[in-house]
């Protein structure tokens, strides 16, 4: 009877070692094998992923091979795809305009993160908060989002632009996206109206679990491929708010930038109305469709990260996925096993 206890608890211990020797391992599958296999399979997915890291690329690496772009590196107006040295040609001041694009990336992608990151995590907590605790702090919040709602955003952004005068990129990106959270906070508002009166959401409740807690473990990860395709929207909308703003003159900035790129070669070379100089224009331009379209492509396959089903169908140690190999391993042993006799 003893060696049995003992059995027993060696048996116990056992088990919680290899648990937390294979915890790592199920954290990177689940976390990035997963993920990862999910976005390959999706052509959609694949292809926006690759423009994205593409332009991740050169925000990090490219801005250290390709040199600073300077006046008088070149000749003035060289057409793009006549020289190695200047691939997409040079604007009106002899600068390379690959080196300028390329230059101006990692401005681009701090705004643009963090301008997507405060109008998803605003609308998040809101919306959320509203859906579910309701009565008065319900009508709180919806009414400052209404509020929000009202106010023309454009108007709203010049106004900050030209009192807050902002250089940096993140507080760029805040300022673009100032009143963006509203229109997203209210539909998150009503899908969480819905999800609150679930069964797992009424459990959590009966065992006394805090309102952070749910809303973080029971009611946010169901809204997921939701957030994170207006996570992409709002990216969308730094950009294409940040090069107007900027091809306007309403946002000023030392460091280069796609938009007052197109501002020069409009107002100084007349790209609109000579061939000449119609490259200055046409290579930014190019630029930030393609970086809106990685962005739109990877959102149309990324809603797929989220449904379980495809989860366990790309993970290698699910248990339905263990146990439909252990079934066919049986059924291949007993054919064998069938034709030997």
């Amino acid at each position: 009877m003893k060696s049995e206890t003992n059995a027993s608890q060696f048996d116990i211990t056992e088990t919680s070692t290899e648990t937390r020797a294979a915890r790592f391992h199920q954290y990177v599958e689940q976390y990035l094998l997963v993920p990862s296999k999910i976005v390959w399979s999706d052509k959609r997915a694949r292809f926006g992923s690759l423009i994205i890291l593409l332009y991740l690329l050169m925000g990090t690496v490219g801005v250290a091979v390709v040199k600073q772009p300077k006046a008088n590196q070149g000749e003035r107006l060289i057409a793009p795809f006549q020289t190695m040295a200047f691939p997409l040609g040079t604007d009106g001041l002899g600068r390379g305009i690959l080196a300028q694009i390329v230059h101006a990336t990692p401005f681009m992608l701090k705004m643009v993160f963090a301008g997507a990151v405060f109008t998803v995590t605003v609308a998040t907590v809101v919306g959320t908060l509203a859906g579910y605790k309701g009565g008065t702090v319900d009508s709180g919040l919806m009414t400052i989002t209404d509020i929000a709602l009202t106010i023309p955003g454009l108007v709203l952004v010049i106004v900050l632009a030209v009192i807050l005068n902002p250089k940096g990129p993140f507080l760029i990106g805040i300022v673009l996206s100032i009143n963006a959270w509203a229109g997203l906070a209210r539909a998150i508002r009503s899908e969480v109206l819905s999800l609150r009166h679930e069964s797992y959401v009424e459990a959590s409740r009966v065992l006394g679990l805090s309102t952070s807690k749910i809303l973080r473990q029971d009611v946010i990860p169901n809204l997921m491929p939701y957030i994170t395709m207006n996570f992409v929207q709002a990216a969308r909308t730094v950009i294409f708010g940040s090069v107007g703003l900027f091809f306007l003159g309403i946002l000023t900035s030392s460091a280069p930038n796609w938009g007052k790129m197109m501002n020069l070669a409009y107002s100084t070379a007349g790209a609109l109305y000579t061939v000449d100089t119609a490259h200055w224009l046409i290579m930014p331009m190019l630029t930030i469709i393609l970086f809106s379209l990685g962005l739109t492509l990877f959102a149309q396959g990324a809603d797929r990260l989220f449904n379980p089903r495809i989860q366990a169908r790309h993970s290698d140690s699910t248990p339905d996925k263990s146990s439909e190999d252990d079934a066919g391993d049986a059924t291949t042993v007993g054919t064998n096993s069938g034709g030997t006799l």
